[in-house]
């Protein structure tokens, strides 16, 4: 499980996190909603170890990660899928999912063939230039490229942003059956309410920098999330 407890984060003198506490369990999805600038991806900074938190504590699998770096964090089983992908565009599929192995021992350095289950287009554009692939193509490669590293807890920053709807239903599939698995706790930011709304087991709704809504799918309201996640 991860266990986020209380955390506070800051820019210089801004404050973007207040007392922020969720948690994301194996084989569930926890979903984080909000509108842009309350603190969504500065949430998942943290949690990734990119942005040092002021209080609190995050936890995963019962220890403490204190101020682990990104590739200590990753390591420990913590995959991101950042927002905007960030895949590397002049290598080819191949190299970018290849890239996943850094955090892995030698004996396993190699893409399972679940990925290219999940995502055949993977499998047929090996050899194209990350930089060549469409947007959709783009975040399934950066999905594939997080999976490459086995990892416990997937975080994903708002993956169904700009892609087209058919692509948004392969990624939701994806995560269905990675779920399904009971091997891994999901933790997905989103705006898109309906997509999150079919995924979620476990919601929590920020606000200006602190959770306003926080619960399981049986006892959050689904209107009182719509409220507040409207522009």
């Amino acid at each position: 499980m991860l266990t986020v407890d209380a955390i506070d984060l800051h820019y210089g003198a801004a404050q973007a996190l207040r007392g922020v506490s969720v948690q994301a369990e194996r084989g569930q999805i926890s979903c984080v909603l909000g509108r842009n600038g309350v603190g969504k991806t500065s949430l998942l900074r943290a949690i990734t170890g990119h942005q040092p938190i002021s209080a609190g504590t995050i936890s995963w699998e019962g220890k403490s990660l204190g101020r682990a770096a990104p590739y200590e964090r990753a390591r420990a089983g913590i995959a991101f899928v950042p927002q905007g992908r960030e895949i590397f565009p002049l290598l080819t599929v191949k190299e970018n999912l290849e890239t996943g192995f850094a955090c892995l021992p030698r004996s396993e350095r190699y893409v399972p063939d679940e990925i290219y289950d999940l995502f055949p287009v993977l499998k047929d554009m090996l050899g194209r230039r990350g930089g060549d692939l469409s947007g959709g193509q783009q975040q399934q490669l950066a999905i594939g490229r997080a999976l490459v590293t086995r990892p416990g807890l997937l975080v994903l920053d708002e993956p169904t942003e700009g892609i087209q709807p058919s692509i948004i239903k392969d990624i939701g599939r994806a995560l269905e059956y990675l779920r399904s698995k009971g091997t891994m706790a999901i933790l997905l930011v989103e705006q898109y309410f309906d997509f999150a709304r079919e995924l979620a087991d476990r919601y929590a709704v920020l606000d200006r920098g602190e959770v306003v809504i926080a619960g399981t799918k049986d006892e959050v309201d689904p209107e009182d999330v719509r409220r507040k996640i409207a522009v």
